[in-house]
């Protein structure tokens, strides 16, 4: 099996669709992101690259904290435009309904089925167009609707993940196998 080179590129596919939260200036403002990921269990951690010229790094910075919303299949649209459009020139703070949690000033999405508020624990500039930003989850909050045995259910949220050199949105695919312990199954050669 032949590989084929493609260069230095982000493509840990696919990419999660979130929508970044953060108050800048006293106000909710929202962006679409794909560049985030789970990186500490205990205490739990989140990572993400947002660009140094986003107007919300202006918020997280301001405030030091920030919200990770995972939207539904269904808010694909809504989404994907509040990555189109920069909040120094739309105000999408009345997009969502918008809660608050433990920080106070991290604005959370209702309408996401999750919803994860953190606190900054450090942004790191190493050059390039990014910061990234690591932040300590102090709160994770889930749709009543979409729990099952005390647990968010990934059929109930209907997750949309991003296929980011292709530009093209995913939903979750089908069921397969249970986590330590489908391995089992496993012969060596």
């Amino acid at each position: 099996m032949k590989k084929v080179q493609l260069g230095n590129k982000p493509m840990l596919y696919p990419y999660p669709v979130t929508i970044l939260g953060a108050n800048v200036k006293g106000k909710a403002n929202f962006m679409a992101l794909g560049f985030v990921g789970i990186v500490n269990i205990n205490p739990g951690m989140i990572a993400m690259g947002v660009a140094r010229n986003h107007y919300t790094t202006i918020g997280i910075k301001e405030n030091q904290t920030f919200s990770i919303n995972l939207p539904s299949t269904d808010m694909v649209k809504v989404t994907d435009y509040v990555g189109l459009v920069s909040g120094e020139k739309v105000d999408k703070s009345e997009m969502f309904d918008v809660f608050y949690g433990k920080v106070k000033t991290a604005p959370m999405i209702k309408e996401c089925p999750l919803t994860i508020e953190c606190k900054v624990v450090e942004i790191l500039d190493r050059g390039g167009v990014d910061h990234i930003i690591i932040g300590e989850i102090v709160e994770t909050y889930c749709n009543e609707e979409c729990i099952t045995d005390g647990n968010p259910d990934i059929e109930k949220m209907k997750p949309a993940v991003f296929s980011m050199f292709e530009n093209k949105y995913f939903s979750v695919g089908e069921y397969l196998g249970k986590g330590w312990s489908i391995g089992k199954e496993y012969k060596c050669k």
